[in-house]
């Protein structure tokens, strides 16, 4: 990726774009028969465009469309390289178009446009062209049987599939499930969130370019009850995979149940803790991983670090470390390349974190400064998934505790450890029940890695690695008898 431009050449770009409106339909954009709705920029509150929404009627006819294609194989059945080949065009037609994609994401978003350029749309990038390569490198596999049989293990397509989105991550959320989705052959219809929809709007428009088939990729912008609730309760949806809260989570899991009985696979929210032993090693390294993990894209994420459980011998030590790199943290425009923290995604969000916060803390407008508190394990600010920049800090006796506080959650999507000892980061890492667990660092892996977590954080499947792939196909069983028909009794 190329140097970052300016403040002023960013305000330049914006001022230029072209915002796409409507819901991209069996190939092309098409005005939806729901209600319109306006999309803002959360930094301003200036309306940016106003998109025209989608009903029932609409996703009746985006699955007859995407069944349609995968009935006649248009994607579903060419050769897994005829596949790969047109995902990486789309690579390349995203890489052409990126900053256009970077500025529309900060500006419905809310985001730090240093963060769209250098993390959302590279890992975008990267993320579809890792599972295009996967393609045509996952094999199936045969099982032991006697020398009168042969059984073959594959995966088939898993056929239509719903991608809810969320509007923290709005690209790379896109790219985590379009891309399996798309390399196992599947036909995909994105519900993206209606706060931010015009990114996967516009790529939706790559794909066709690059050459993915009508009725493959589809895009219908709205909201839960218009679009997503249609979604998943329709009977011709094979599975649903869906990022965002664990109360809307379990809405699919009732919506399968009340149709089809569609797979669901959910990745939901997260109080994820950061564990520092009392043993741990350069607490500067220690502090600039909990301020990334804590406040990056203002605590909008659901593997954020929220939780700070510290022993109290390295308590105060790092707590001051933590406090003086905050300091270096700009909040501000989302389009100035020197802001690390941007707006709230919309007032409605705004004032559920203001909720948590003390009185001189709060503020105003669409921005909310980065916050540290010391409480109790049983605090809400240690107990609720806040999903803004507000950091809760735990102190613990022992090092048993911190690990016992650690699990003290209904969530377990991620957790970090920070300890000098070998063994200790290996015990704690087993012991803590979340489905990522980084040892002296932040982080959630890469792409080769699953991504996913336990308890009320996720259900059904995982995000990333060939485990993506996995939950977009269905496993078949193929017995062949070998034995001979003219053997036995019935010889003649």
């Amino acid at each position: 990726m190329s140097d970052l431009l300016t403040h002023g050449e960013y305000k330049a770009i914006a001022q230029d774009l072209d915002f796409p409106r409507t819901p991209f339909i069996d190939g092309k954009f098409q005005r939806g028969k729901g209600a319109p709705f306006t999309t803002t920029n959360p930094a301003t509150g200036e309306a940016l465009v106003e998109i025209a929404g989608c009903n029932s009627e609409d996703v009746d006819f985006a699955v007859t469309k995407a069944r349609e294609a995968f009935d006649q194989g248009r994607w579903s059945k060419l050769h897994p390289s005829e596949r790969k080949d047109v995902l990486i065009r789309l690579c390349k037609l995203i890489t052409r178009n990126r900053r256009e994609l970077a500025v529309m994401e900060s500006l419905e978003s809310g985001k730090p446009i240093l963060d769209c350029e250098t993390i959302d749309v590279p890992e975008t990038i990267h993320c579809i062209k890792w599972h295009a390569e996967a393609i045509d490198k996952i094999y199936d596999q045969t099982s032991p049987t006697g020398d009168d049989a042969i059984s073959m293990i594959v995966r088939e397509p898993i056929g239509v599939v719903g991608a809810v989105l969320p509007w923290n991550f709005p690209l790379m959320m896109l790219a985590w499930k379009i891309g399996p989705a798309l390399a196992a052959g599947c036909s995909v219809i994105v519900k993206p969130a209606e706060q931010t929809s015009m990114t996967a709007l516009r790529v939706a428009e790559l794909a066709h370019d690059a050459g993915i088939p009508r009725g493959v990729l589809q895009v219908l912008p709205g909201d839960g009850p218009s679009v997503g609730q249609p979604l998943g309760m329709h009977n011709d949806v094979d599975m649903v995979s869906f990022t965002g809260s664990t109360e809307t989570g379990k809405r699919f899991l009732r919506y399968a149940a009340d149709s089809n009985l569609k797979k669901v696979v959910l990745e939901c929210g997260g109080k994820n803790p950061a564990v520092v032993f009392d043993d741990a090693e350069n607490l500067d390294h220690v502090a600039e991983h909990v301020v990334n993990a804590a406040f990056w894209n203002a605590g909008q994420n659901c593997s954020a670090t929220s939780r700070l459980i510290v022993h109290q011998a390295v308590k105060p030590a790092l707590l001051e470390k933590i406090e003086a790199r905050l300091r270096n943290w700009k909040t501000g425009d989302p389009l100035d390349p020197g802001t690390h923290i941007g707006a709230l995604i919309d007032a409605e969000h705004c004032a559920k974190v203001r909720g948590y916060l003390d009185k001189a803390d709060k503020g105003d407008g669409p921005y909310v400064t980065p916050v540290i508190y010391h409480v109790g394990k049983d605090d809400p600010k240690a107990r609720d998934e806040i999903f803004g920049p507000v950091l809760s800090v735990i102190e613990v006796a022992s090092n048993d505790e911190a690990v016992a506080v650690a699990n003290q959650t209904e969530y377990g999507l991620a957790a970090s450890v920070f300890t000098a000892n070998t063994r200790k980061a290996i015990r704690a890492a087993r012991d803590i029940r979340a489905g990522t667990v980084t040892v002296n660092c932040y982080g959630e892996g890469d792409i080769a890695t699953p991504f996913g977590g336990y308890k009320q954080s996720g259900f059904g499947g995982r995000d990333n690695g060939v485990h993506a792939h996995d939950q977009f196909t269905e496993l078949k069983t193929i017995w062949i008898d070998l034995s001979d028909p003219c053997d036995g009794d019935n010889v003649g």
